[in-house]
């Protein structure tokens, strides 16, 4: 990185703060803006809301003076994707760099929207980029090395495992996520929230390996615990759902050649032995005429895996702004940037 890069960050949530801190500690960015969707945080120092020193810049709800001020990037993490909101940003000549899941697959996008920010792209000789830790890394940044020692693919698998049992969220887990309650049809909501991020990455993944998909499968799965358990949120009674697991398939055939599966559990006493539980983290297997097996794991104390893991998504960002300032104008992908290598000093 040998430029200083203006930034302004889109958003102070579980990541987007996360995000933000890391722009105001990096050596190569400067922070431009700030925007907010609490009337509360309007008005502060960005300093204050990141836990650092003052920084001279103040949280703002305006859209309009945040397109007006000089940047080269935005690191958008907001709720939900304003086409609007980032076309204005994109012609305004600021570059995109989000965790929102919308433009891993340019080809899999609605052809109006994606011709709309093509559109500001190319006005405002900008490009926008979708990463983070999964997706983005895991289905991608990682996986395309692992298929580099592959001359003959059969099948990627990549589990995703998430273990709630410390998470004190009582509301996400039982009333949103719906453990502890007696196992039902699997929303179906879910499934294609799940579906669609996950299966724009994968088929990313699949036209720049030049892996043949006919069409994407997904289906949800719901586990009972085997016995009462007490978690940090409550208690999984016996019988009611204490894992559950999301399939996302690349098809070729009657045969999976791409697969992601998110297992989140509150428990690993279930009902389902088939299902191979591990602590948190990623296995990603690779069967071919090169089979590979890989396992991350994350080495952090349960009482400060919620400050850890937002780190995951937000550094990622954070990492590839000066890529997506230099690349082409347009959506960029995993497959077209050049390798995202962090500057840490």
């Amino acid at each position: 990185m040998g430029k200083h890069y203006r930034v302004i960050q889109w958003a102070t949530g579980n990541i987007g703060g996360r995000a933000l801190r890391a722009v105001i500690e990096h050596p190569g960015l400067d922070l431009a803006g700030l925007w907010v969707s609490s009337a509360a945080k309007a008005g502060q120092d960005a300093g204050v809301l990141a836990g650092t020193a003052p920084q001279d810049i103040i949280a703002t709800s305006d859209v309009d003076a945040l397109v007006a001020t000089p940047a080269d990037c935005v690191l958008y993490m907001r709720q939900g994707t304003d086409i609007d909101e980032l076309c204005r940003l994109l012609a305004s000549g600021k570059n995109v760099v989000t965790t929102r899941g919308d433009f891993h697959h340019p080809a899999s996008m609605d052809p109006d929207v994606r011709a709309r920010i093509e559109a500001a792209c190319q006005a405002g000789n900008s490009s926008i980029y979708s990463t983070g830790s999964s997706p983005g890394f895991v289905t991608e940044a990682l996986t395309i090395p692992l298929l580099s020692l592959s001359r003959r693919h059969d099948c990627l698998t990549i589990d995703e495992f998430a273990d709630m049992e410390s998470r004190d969220s009582p509301d996400l887990l039982f009333n949103i996520m719906g453990y502890g309650v007696a196992p039902t049809a699997f929303d179906q909501r879910k499934v294609d929230y799940v579906k669609h991020d996950f299966a724009g990455s994968l088929a990313q993944l699949a036209d720049a390996a030049g892996i043949s998909v006919d069409r994407w499968e997904a289906f949800g799965e719901m586990a009972a615990a085997t016995r009462d358990v007490t978690i940090a949120a409550g208690t999984i009674a016996a019988g009611t759902v204490g894992a559950q697991r999301i399939t996302i398939s690349g098809m070729q055939g009657d045969k999976a050649v791409l697969r992601f599966r998110a297992n989140w559990y509150c428990t690993r006493d279930i009902d389902r032995p088939d299902w191979e539980l591990r602590e948190s983290g990623w296995r990603i297997q690779v069967q071919g005429d090169t089979p590979l097996d890989v396992h991350i794991s994350f080495p952090v104390a349960p009482e400060d895996y919620a400050a850890f893991t937002p780190g995951l998504t937000a550094h990622r960002a954070v990492n590839a702004i000066a890529a997506v300032c230099d690349a082409p104008p347009g959506i960029r992908t995993t497959a077209d940037l050049p390798q995202i290598i962090a500057q840490l000093g």
